[in-house]
Order: C-alpha cells, then structure tokens, then sequence
C-alpha cells in the first residue's frame, strides 16, 4: 500500500486561487505562499459580519492509544463527504509541531485518502507561523533579562521569574539551564529552561485573540515574574506588546489550503492539549463560519482534554456553539484500553473490546449528557476488524441510544464518510442541542477543577497540594479568579495515571501546581508529570525523514 505522502505527493492539487474562489474570497484578500498556500487577510471578518455563521462540527476522540484513532483523518474525511454531498464546507485545523514531526508522532495533516496537502509543507515549517511565535516568545525573555542587567527599575525577583524561552523542537537538554555565565557583561546568571513552541503562552493566547488590536492587549497582560514584594510583572509592564504583536502580524492571517479532494482548509495555530487549550485559531474558526454552510474542526487528543477546553474555554472565549459533536474511535484503541497489549491487537477479542468500551461511554456521557450536545459515535475501521466486534460495538451504542457510523475515510477519502455525515445532519435536524458549560467563572478556582475533575474524568475528588493551594489563594487576590481553568494531564487516561486505561473509578486526582496565563485568559493546573519541553524517542521519525536530489520529501507520515 502507498504511503501517506506518496498519496499526496501523487494527488492532483489546484491552485490555492481556485479554492479561495470556491469560498468567495478576491484575490486581493489574499496573499500566496506558493501556488498551494496562502494567507487570508483576517480583516476579511468585517466583510463578512453580515454572514450567517454556518453549522460548526467538533471532532474529538477516546483517550488515545498506541493503536491509533484517527481523529485528524476523520475530521478530514468528513469535510470531504460534506462537499460531496454539494454542501458548502470548510476544514479548521492546527498547525503541526516539528517537535511531534521528528520525535513519535509524525505529521498531521490526516492519513491515507484523508489529508490536507501539500502534506510536506504543512508538516515542516508551512507559512513560519510558529517560527514568528517562538521569535515573540524569545524576545519578550530577552527584553526580560535585559531589563533586569540595566538596573532593574522594576525590581523584579529574578527567582521569581516564570517566564521561559521556547524552540518548536522536542530537546529535552534544554529543560532546565543556567543562563548569563561568563561574567557581568553576559548578564545576570540565573536558572531558566525552555519549552516547545507551541506550549508558549504566546501560541495560546495568538490561538485566542479576535484581532490585532485583543492580539495586543492580551500580550501585555503576560506575566513573566513577580516583584520582591510579590507583585505580578507583565509584558506590558517591559512595554514589549507592540514589538511582540509587529512580529506576529503576518502570522496571524489564517492559512488556507485543501484537501485532497479540494475542499477549503484553514490550518492555523497549534497549543498542545494536555499542556495548553489544543485547538486552533479562533480567528480561523470564525472566519470558517462566515464562508462555509459547515464547518468541520477537532481539537486536541482525548474528549476530556481538547474537546473540554474547546467546550469550557475557546466557545466560553468566542461565543461559540458546536451544532453537534463526532467522538471517533477505533476498535484495536478500545481493545487495548480493554487489556490487550500492542501487538496482539490484530487478533479477535470480543471481551477485551466489551470491556474497552467504557472508555467510549464515558467520552458520550460527558457529551451527551455534560454538555447537551448531539453526539455521533465514528469508528475508523482497520483491515483486522472483524464483524463479531463491529457488531460489538454498535450493540454496545444501540443499548446507550447513540448513533454510530462506520469510517472508511483512510482507504476511500469522503465516500468513507457519506454515511458519518448523514447522520450527523440527522442528529442537527432533531434540535436536541442544548449546550452548556461544565462550570461557571464565578465558581472558584478549586471548585472550577473539581468540577472537571469529578464531572469530565470521573474522580472521586481532587488533593491539592500545598504550592497548588498557595498558588489558588495568590490568583484570587490579584483578582483572576474568574477566568476559566486549563487542565494539563496526562492524555492517555481519564485520570492524571497513563497507565490507568479505561474507565477508571475511585481514583483522584492531584494538583501539583498551578500557573496563570493571563493573557491567554486561563488558569493552568498542572497534574501528573506532564512536560512543557518534550524528548525524542529512542527511533526519532526523523531517522527515516530523507530528501533526494529531486528535491522529493520520503519518510513523513
């Protein structure tokens, strides 16, 4: 079988004038990167406020495993089965990391007959939005310890400075260092580390702003330190906005490409999900809505993650309201969240895949039932699954009243998703939409954790520690107890535990820490041991990464 990028290294690809025709955008509003990409003036919004936003499609996933869901894929897919079916459709994905790209992951522009191209440029580099993140990110650190060299008027402590430099590479040599060695005129020695671009707070709040103007503001309302007396130094205060936002100014144009069927994609902006909110720009979204009767976007890793900070977070932030909900699946993931090891998962085991089958159920109660909104189960289908588990599994939707749809999106592009999609405008159709959050911002930090804790994973209560408890009690005093929280856990399992698979009962999860990003808008509880500066494997993907004499890109996936 071919290969992800010899799929669409051999795609017939139009050009990116052609498709920004399709979605009523002029020439003039756009500015190209190539034949294939472009940017898209995100002024274009003022044009289109007239517009009736189109229907918006989350796409989220169980817990993911080792076995692979499929969730980019079948987001892909769909959006390419709406456009079959002459409905007006855009895609509204993240950008991927070059951290994830060389280390485990590999690329993520979809799979198979299910991807959004060029896959090549997307996965490596793309339009340098991130690179432009990563520059803003490091010159606010620079201007930071500058600050501190030339007299410290601002009498910042320099052991109480939170902010960080970041590289969009996973080095996990760069964690912890000491910086400012070698004598005075090299500044002043002090412990510092780094994290992955796209766990900067610089990529979420970007992720977040409604225009260059909020863009702005919220970069100055960054705290990178505290005072000696304890009081919060924000970018504003190193009057860094304006240079930080100069530099994110092309960036923030929301990228178009397409799929390889040509429907319209918006790729643009990438937070990780179990550090950060893990979806894509809301400009981009937003935008999406204006020119598309559908708009089919994802967010990051499992339900309880990313679709819990799109739900609590991004639709809270950009008044937004998902028309329905696809939660994807695939039967070798729920065989192993059901006990079976990696490499026996090719083989039939109806008990194990009953037994993982609540880890999908908990992921629709959440939906359904949390939040109020319509729910379509998808299972990404395997060559290994047999029909005694695919009759497993619409058994087990059938008895709890969901509906579920098969998708072949990897082998036959949109046609594998005609059926995903018809009932996904079934379910729109009954109105059965009553969308509501999990916790309200007047609810206290604490209480706003436990909520998720308790309502979204399933704990039976949260242990905070004594820094976390110190941290809480800081934030409300400076007055940020309204803003809503961000979970950093694990993505693996529905507790803070990766090895604790299924659906865990009776366990609770503890607060380490807790971090403000105020200029993303969100509080950061941080669980478990999750890092903000990844490490590469033992066999990096980038081992198999090659280029020839061509020019041609091998070994992406």
């Amino acid at each position: 079988m071919k290969s992800d990028i010899e799929i669409a290294q051999e795609a017939p690809i139009k050009d990116i004038k052609e498709i920004a025709s399709v979605i009523g955008l002029t020439e003039d509003e756009i500015s190209y990167f190539g034949r294939y990409k472009a940017k898209v003036d995100y002024k274009v919004k003022k044009r289109l406020a007239e517009n009736k936003d189109g229907k918006l499609i989350l796409v989220t996933a169980i817990n993911p495993t080792p076995a692979g869901e499929g969730k980019t894929t079948t987001t892909v897919g769909l959006g390419d089965a709406f456009q079959r079916m002459g409905k007006k459709t855009m895609l509204a994905l993240r950008e991927p990391s070059l951290g994830p790209v060389f280390g485990i992951k590999g690329g993520a522009a979809g799979g198979g007959y299910a991807q959004v191209i060029p896959m090549e440029d997307i996965n490596l580099h793309f339009t340098g939005d991130i690179h432009a993140i990563g520059a803003a990110n490091n010159l606010l650190a620079a201007m930071l310890d500058n600050h501190i060299y030339q007299g410290n008027s601002l009498n910042i402590d320099p052991r109480r400075i939170t902010w960080r430099r970041a590289l969009d590479m996973n080095d996990r040599q760069l964690r912890s260092i000491v910086n400012g060695l070698g004598g005075k005129v090299n500044g002043v020695p002090r412990e510092d580390g780094f994290d992955i671009t796209v766990a900067s707070e610089i990529m979420a709040v970007f992720c977040l702003a409604q225009d260059l103007e909020d863009l702005k503001e919220r970069l100055g309302k960054i705290v990178v330190a505290y005072t000696y007396e304890g009081e919060p130094v924000t970018a504003g205060d190193l009057k860094a906005q304006g240079a930080l936002a100069a530099l994110l100014k092309e960036a923030f144009n929301p990228n178009l490409v397409q799929t390889l069927e040509g429907t319209p994609a918006f790729v643009h902006g990438g937070p990780f999900a179990n550090i950060a909110h893990g979806c894509n720009s809301l400009i981009a979204t937003k935008m999406a809505l204006k020119l598309a009767d559908y708009v089919v976007t994802e967010a990051g890793f499992g339900a309880d993650l990313g679709a819990e900070k799109f739900l609590d977070i991004k639709c809270r932030l950009g008044n937004l309201k998902p028309d329905a909900v696809v939660l994807v699946a695939s039967i070798r993931a729920l065989k192993h969240h059901g006990g079976v090891s990696k490499d026996r998962l090719g083989q039939e085991n109806v008990k194990a895949l009953d037994q993982g089958m609540s880890n999908l159920e908990k992921h629709i109660e959440n939906l359904r039932d949390v939040y109020q909104l319509p729910v379509v189960v998808a299972i990404n289908r395997f060559p290994t699954d047999t029909k005694a588990e695919v009759d497993t599994v619409f058994a087990n939707c059938k008895k709890i009243g969901v509906p579920v749809s098969i998708s072949e999106v990897f082998a036959k592009g949109g046609e594998g998703a005609l059926d995903l999609a018809e009932k996904l405008l079934a379910e729109i159709e009954k109105g059965n939409n009553h969308f509501q959050q999990v916790y309200s911002l007047e609810e206290s930090i604490k209480d706003k954790i436990s909520a998720i804790a308790q309502k979204i994973y399933g704990a039976k209560g949260v242990v905070f520690t004594k820094d976390a408890l110190k941290d809480i009690a800081a934030f409300e005093k400076l007055g940020y107890k309204n803003l809503p929280v961000c979970m950093a856990k694990t993505q693996y399992s529905l507790s803070d535990d990766a090895k604790l698979l299924g659906r865990p009962e009776g366990f609770e999860i503890t607060v380490r820490q807790v971090k403000l990003s105020a200029g993303a808008g969100f509080i950061v509880a941080l669980t478990g041991n999750i890092m903000t500066m990844p490490g590469l494997p033992k066999v990096p993907a980038a081992e198999n990464i090659d280029i020839d004499s061509q020019g041609t890109i091998k070994g992406l996936f």
